[in-house]
């Protein structure tokens, strides 16, 4: 699958956990609202999507275009930042004002960065980088998703030998976490390929 393909459908899934959490109730009602299993949503669906970019989407765009490494950085920043609020959102919960401004902020980070990719980066990508080499790298990206670390992890640095080496060993850490705590029914399917 084309690689611009698979994390479009990515994208979508998450803009539309951003879209409802967006506003979220605060206080008591988030507490009955049902909201920290959509949280934890998306926390498991972007823990995923910014560990298999980082192993293999940024080091094929630092390959493939002559501004790549900036493009590459400037997005990898992006998901640092993000991984840090998200892990505010694995440490808290609904109801504490920290949780909500967290929330609150990587709904408006989240819509940022996807935007950054979309507009700024996967055109120059798809100009650059031939049907198939977009097909293997999606292949790459569909496989590792199954295996990917399912919590933020803002500690790990977003470079593709890390994620790969010490990301995969935090994955398993987190798949044996998740299993042992019932939180792995909270992880989101997949988008479905069309």
């Amino acid at each position: 699958m084309d690689a611009l393909k698979f994390l479009r459908e990515d994208h979508k899934s998450v803009l539309g956990m951003l879209e409802v959490l967006d506003g979220a109730p605060t206080g008591d009602g988030a507490q009955r609202s049902g909201l920290a299993t959509m949280v934890t949503n998306l926390v498991i669906a972007e823990s995923q999507h910014e560990a298999i970019e980082e192993q293999f989407f940024w080091p094929a765009v630092r390959d493939a275009l002559e501004d790549g490494d900036e493009l590459a950085d400037e997005a990898i920043s992006q998901e640092q930042a993000g991984k840090k609020l998200l892990q505010r959102l694995e440490d808290g919960n609904p109801g504490e004002t920290d949780y909500h401004d967290a929330l609150q902020e990587f709904v408006k980070v989240g819509r940022e960065h996807i935007r950054y990719e979309q507009e700024v980066v996967w055109p120059k990508f798809e100009a650059a980088v031939s049907r198939e080499d977009r097909e293997k790298i999606g292949d790459k990206l569909e496989a590792a998703k199954k295996v990917a670390p399912t919590r933020p992890h803002p500690d790990t640095p977003g470079n593709s030998l890390v994620q790969k080496t010490t990301g995969m060993g935090a994955a398993l850490v987190d798949h044996v976490r998740d299993a042992a705590s019932g939180r792995e029914a909270d992880n989101p399917p997949d988008p479905q390929m069309k």
